[in-house]
């Protein structure tokens, strides 16, 4: 004989809306605390709620908001991850600028982004709405969401933020590594560029992503020279703002950097998020792989600005990677056993991007 608890979730497929309305409901904080209602007869429960995504705006929220919270567990993850009609219809819903949940549709991405197969996004494609400017390919679709969607440009119900939690996780592939940083045929411009101006965003959940999407894609070695490239990615500048305050440096300190950084407001303060923060140093760490690149570093004096990090705040994160850069950029270049010592930093930069990676939105 079915529990009450579990009689309330055969109410989900109940042909009467205010029933199913009360049903998901109630449900939604057992989608946490007891999250094994929902996989009972072989994840039938899931199942049904991935068609409810399309009731009604209050049905679907409760929904959506379910399904935010299962998608911690394995097991649904792939069953949502994998089930292409309903990425499908996601992707659609999502780019409705009416669509009340849209901000929901974004987390529960970030979500579905934890399951590696998800990079196929790069091959998926729909006929873009009118008023987003897209092209066809639903990666393109996202990005552009998530810029024009900035503080409700797009859809007043939604900002988007958390699509930065998807990009930064679908960066952990090469492939879209490769697509970020390559110029795309319908509007001229290199995807990365997109989301490198809003390093310094008012949304903690924005610049978080954004750094750590960056972060992903500086793993590419190969592309680093469009990284430093003015006439293409240029992103130290977009680094380094972040994690500089208001500190005063020496004249001749400050004619060696960058434009941007010479003339800074008094009351300029750097990020508040230490992990933001580490994230922008790790950053170039990956950038000083390779010769060049230490050598465009040396040449805007990014060392100062590191060596003022590293005292003002007060994180082990932050220092530590603090240290690791000083002690690459302050290196003796002409000394041949120094040569590859990049590779030990990279990977453990590597290690601790991965473990960060675990983690799951909840609602």
């Amino acid at each position: 004989m079915p529990t009450e608890l579990e009689e309330l979730v055969g109410f989900i497929t109940n042909p009467r809306p205010e029933i199913r309305g009360l049903a998901t409901e109630n449900l939604v904080p057992y989608s946490t605390s007891q999250p094994a209602i929902f996989k009972a007869d072989k994840l039938k429960p899931v199942t049904h709620l991935k068609l409810l995504i399309k009731d009604h705006p209050k049905i679907a929220e409760h929904v959506i908001t379910i399904l935010i919270n299962l998608s911690a567990d394995r097991e649904v993850l792939e069953s949502l991850a994998t089930d292409d009609k309903f990425l499908n219809e996601v992707f659609r819903q999502i780019t409705i600028p009416t669509e009340p949940n849209a901000n929901l549709l974004s987390m529960l991405l970030a979500n579905l982004g934890k399951w590696d197969a998800l990079k196929t996004v790069t091959n998926k494609k729909q006929q873009p709405p009118d008023g987003l400017g897209s092209d066809g390919l639903v990666l393109n679709q996202l990005l552009d969401l998530f810029v024009k969607g900035a503080g409700g440009g797009y859809n007043k119900h939604a900002d988007f933020d958390h699509l930065s939690y998807l990009f930064a996780d679908l960066s952990k592939h090469s492939e879209i590594r490769h697509h970020f940083v390559r110029k795309q045929e319908y509007d001229g411009v290199i995807p990365l560029n997109k989301l490198k101006v809003f390093t310094e965003h008012k949304s903690d959940v924005r610049r978080k992503g954004v750094a750590s999407t960056i972060k992903n894609v500086a793993f590419d070695v190969s592309s680093h020279p469009l990284f430093f490239s003015e006439d293409d990615i240029d992103i130290l500048s977009y680094l380094l703002l972040p994690i500089t305050g208001n500190e005063e440096y020496e004249l001749e300190e400050t004619m060696s950097m960058l434009p941007d950084l010479q003339l800074l407001p008094p009351d300029k303060q750097r990020d508040t998020d230490p992990s933001i923060i580490q994230t922008h140093v790790e950053t170039l760490m990956l950038l000083s792989t390779t010769r060049p690149g230490r050598e465009r570093m040396r040449e805007v004096n990014v060392y100062p600005i590191i060596r003022e990090t590293h005292l003002r705040v007060e994180d082990p994160g932050v220092q530590e990677a603090c240290e690791r850069l000083v002690q690459v950029l302050m290196r003796d270049e002409a000394d041949p056993t120094k040569e590859g010592h990049d590779g030990g930093q990279v990977k453990a930069i590597e290690q601790a991007q991965n473990e960060d990676d675990d983690e799951i939105i909840e609602v």
